[in-house]
C-alpha cells in the first residue's frame, strides 16, 4: 500500500494546531501531578507511553498517590478508556481497508481529539486515503503529549500556579465538545452525558463517566426519535 498522502498529513496537522496549547497543559497537569505521587521519570514516562491517556492517568496517578492496590488501578484505567470501545466501533469503518498493522498503530493513537476531528473531517469530505489525516492529527497529539507529561515531572513544583495549566483540561474537552453539538442529538448527548458525569464525579472507579457516556447515548437516542 502506498504511504499515507502528505498533503492530508499537513491538514490534519493544521486542524489540531489550536488544541495543541491545552494538550500541552493536560500533559503539564499529568506530569507535575505523577512527580507529586513520587513516581521516578521512568515510570512516568512508562505510564505515558504505555497507557497515552490524560483522564485514565490522572485517576492512575491519584489511586496510587493514595495506595490504592493493583487491581483497583487497573480496573478504573479500563473503565475510564472505555469511550475507546465506542471510538473505535463508529470510525472502524473508514479503516476497514487498511493492513492490520496500519489499524493496530492507528488504534494506539486513538484519543478523544483524534476521533473528534477526524471523523468529521471523513463525513464532510471522504477522503481516498484516511491514515493520512489521522496521523497528520494524532501523531502530533503524541509528541507534545509525551513531550509535555517529561516536562511536568522534571519542572514539577517550579511551574507557578499563575500559569493556570490545570485549566487546560476541562478546555481540551470544551474545545471538542462546542463544535460537535450541531444537532438535535448531539446537543442532548452532549447535555445529559455532562450532567450525569458531573453529578456521579464522586462515584468509585470513575463509573460517573461511563454513566454519563450512556445516559447521553440514551439521550441522543431519545431526541432523534422525538425528532
Amino acid at each position: 500500500m502506498s504511504i499515507p498522502d502528505p498533503s492530508e498529513i499537513r491538514r490534519g496537522a493544521r486542524d489540531v494546531l489550536p488544541l495543541v496549547p491545552a494538550i500541552a497543559g493536560f500533559g503539564l497537569v499529568v506530569g507535575v501531578a505523577a512527580g507529586n505521587a513520587g513516581f521516578t521519570i521512568p515510570q512516568a514516562i512508562g505510564l505515558s507511553v504505555f497507557v497515552f491517556a490524560g483522564a485514565s492517568q490522572l485517576a492512575a496517578i491519584e489511586l496510587v498517590r493514595d495506595g490504592a492496590p493493583f487491581l483497583v488501578v487497573v480496573v478504573t484505567v479500563v473503565v475510564i478508556n472505555l469511550r475507546m470501545m465506542m471510538y473505535s466501533a463508529s470510525i472502524s469503518s473508514y479503516f476497514r481497508d487498511h493492513a492490520e498493522r496500519w489499524r493496530a498503530a492507528l488504534a494506539y493513537l486513538l484519543t478523544d481529539q483524534a476521533y473528534a476531528l477526524s471523523i468529521s473531517h471523513y463525513r464532510e469530505n471522504e477522503p481516498a486515503d484516511t491514515r493520512a489525516y489521522y496521523l497528520g492529527v494524532a501523531f502530533p497529539l503524541w509528541a507534545v503529549w509525551q513531550t509535555c507529561t517529561i516536562v511536568g515531572i522534571v519542572a514539577g513544583a517550579n511551574i507557578p500556579d499563575s500559569w493556570g495549566i490545570t485549566f487546560a483540561v476541562p478546555l481540551v474537552f470544551l474545545a471538542l465538545l462546542v463544535p460537535a453539538m450541531k444537532d438535535r442529538e448531539s446537543t442532548a448527548a452532549a447535555v445529559v452525558s455532562g450532567t450525569v458525569a458531573a453529578a456521579g464525579a464522586g462515584l468509585p472507579l470513575n463509573l460517573g463517566l461511563l454513566a454519563g457516556a450512556g445516559c447521553g447515548l440514551l439521550a441522543a437516542v431519545v431526541a432523534g426519535d422525538v425528532a
